[in-house]
């Protein structure tokens, strides 16, 4: 044996031996695989970085925040509308990798191969039949290297990727109706919270003031109870009284307590750090008859346009309408033309190096029966889209009826409930000034006290159920804050532009 089929054979032997290690490692790895639970500090730490990503960027909050900055600061900070945004650039960015489908693709390819033994050959006379002279002969090395740059483009893959990214596109604006949607939601939160913080801003004082009267009066009356001073009738209905009161004044802050929690939540802020001395400030309040002015048809016009949830009906039904034209596109025959160049290191190759370029047409004879089907069911898909973009529109002009008309009772009540706490509170002027000149007793001021305090809690309750109505009218029509580039204006930009927002929303101007 020579020299060289010594070196072959070691180098065929060494190649053996390195591909039954790397398969015995495979199933080794493959063996030994067990499921590894995550582990408590493991939870800790992601916990950690999450709450860390959570809260970075988040501006700390200041002395007095006013409904602008607390709608801005949800806008730019909460965690919910950071997903929506997210979830539409991912939306977007599928789309944009979509269009890429339609180019031809070009692909650059390198081989390797090796034999352990000669490629020889045996052949015979066409003719005769008999055993060619040259027999046997070698044509090809026994490892050798090829490289290609092939170039290929799909007729009927063309038409699908194109209606796909078309699709993809409607797609990626159904993202962003829902984030428009849910921007109407949040803002709808963050009136309501706001409000509640300022009731309980403002009641706070006096629920104290008026829980230290009952718990003195209540004192008092034990005490002429103990030394039997009346009939025992009567201090005890004072007693009763008096409790009652007490409870609804622990009612009313047990009600109110979690408002700032809520609010600075909704601003991205994490709750162990909602504490702190900041306050809201209560804006002016509008007349709120601006949109109940308007008429109805007009209201209609406008929500039928803007409305988010009618919006994505219609991209869902020229979605279905695009899945029938991608239907369609197979019934035709896929034409397919490449172009390639190659070259090889064999060097029984006289011509190493050369150019092939080739047309092909194909056809799934088998695929016809199923066309039928295809093209019934996207026909299907086309007129349940067309059923729900109907239905939608039906209920949100029954929404915007149902909205139009929850806010005119809104702002009634709150005028009605406004009008009664201002008469409580002058009610309670005059008892005070009576307990004073010792024509009424502490029991009577602590009952009107807390009669005072509920028709306040009340006249807030009144506020943002207005603020609520307000808001679902406004995204029944879909007049969302419209802010360009919300994500990345800075705060204070953020929040100047949500107040002007704001402020078309309450004169009735359209967005």
């Amino acid at each position: 044996m020579t020299s060289n089929s010594k070196k072959a054979q070691a180098k065929t032997s060494a190649w053996r031996l390195v591909w039954v290690l790397a398969g015995g490692a495979v199933l080794s790895g493959c063996a030994g695989f067990t499921v590894q639970p995550l582990t408590d500090k493991e939870l800790q730490e992601q916990t950690l970085q999450d709450r860390q990503s959570l809260t970075q960027g988040v501006e700390p909050l200041p002395a007095s925040i006013s409904l602008e900055e607390a709608v801005a600061r949800a806008i730019k900070y909460n965690s919910g509308q950071r997903l929506r945004a997210m979830e539409e650039a991912v939306a977007q960015g599928t789309y944009q990798t979509s269009k890429f489908d339609m180019l031809p693709k070009l692909v650059a390819s390198a081989g390797y191969r090796d034999r352990n033994k000669e490629l020889i050959t045996n052949s015979e006379d066409s003719v005769t039949g008999r055993p060619s002279l040259a027999n046997p002969y070698i044509s090809s090395d026994k490892e050798a290297t090829l490289y290609s740059l092939a170039f290929s483009w799909s007729l009927l893959d063309f038409g699908q990727s194109y209606y796909a990214a078309r699709q993809h596109a409607d797609r990626a604006l159904i993202a962003q109706e829902r984030r428009r949607k849910a921007l109407h939601n949040l803002v709808q939160d963050v009136r309501i919270a706001y409000w509640r913080v300022a009731a309980h801003q403002s009641l706070q004082s006096s629920l104290r003031n008026a829980t230290q009267s009952a718990d003195l009066a209540l004192a008092d009356v034990r005490k002429v109870e103990a030394e039997q001073l009346r009939p025992p009738m009567e201090p005890l209905r004072y007693q009763r009284q008096l409790l009652e009161n007490l409870r609804l004044l622990e009612t009313i802050e047990q009600e109110l307590s979690p408002a700032r929690i809520e609010l600075a939540t909704l601003m991205g802020v994490a709750p162990g750090q909602a504490g702190g001395n900041w306050q809201v400030v209560e804006p002016a309040l509008a007349a709120h008859q601006h949109w109940l002015q308007r008429p109805v048809e007009e209201m209609e016009a406008l929500a039928l346009v803007r409305n988010p949830d009618l919006r994505e009906s219609q991209y869902g039904a020229r979605i279905a309408r695009e899945e029938t034209k991608r239907v369609l596109l197979r019934m035709f025959p896929g034409l397919s033309f490449n172009y390639a160049t190659n070259h090889s290191t064999d060097s029984y190759l006289i011509n190493d190096t050369w150019r092939e370029a080739g047309m092909q047409i194909s056809f799934n004879l088998m695929g016809l029966l199923a066309v039928p089907a295809q093209k019934q069911l996207a026909e299907a898909g086309v007129a349940l889209a067309d059923q729900k973009r109907m239905a939608t529109q039906m209920a949100v002009l029954s929404q915007l009826h149902i909205a139009r008309l929850q806010f005119a009772n809104a702002v009634h009540q709150y005028a009605r409930a406004d009008a009664i706490a201002q008469v409580d509170q002058r009610l309670t002027q005059h008892v005070e000034h009576q307990v004073q000149v010792e024509k009424q007793t502490r029991q009577d001021s602590v009952a009107q006290q807390t009669t005072s305090i509920l028709s306040t809690l009340r006249r807030y309750q009144a506020l943002a159920t207005l603020q609520s109505a307000g808001s679902r009218l406004q995204a029944t029509l879909g007049l969302e804050p419209v802010v360009e580039g919300s994500d990345n204006m800075p705060l204070p930009a953020l929040t100047t532009a949500v107040g002007q927002a704001l402020q078309r929303w309450e004169t009735g101007q359209v967005q």
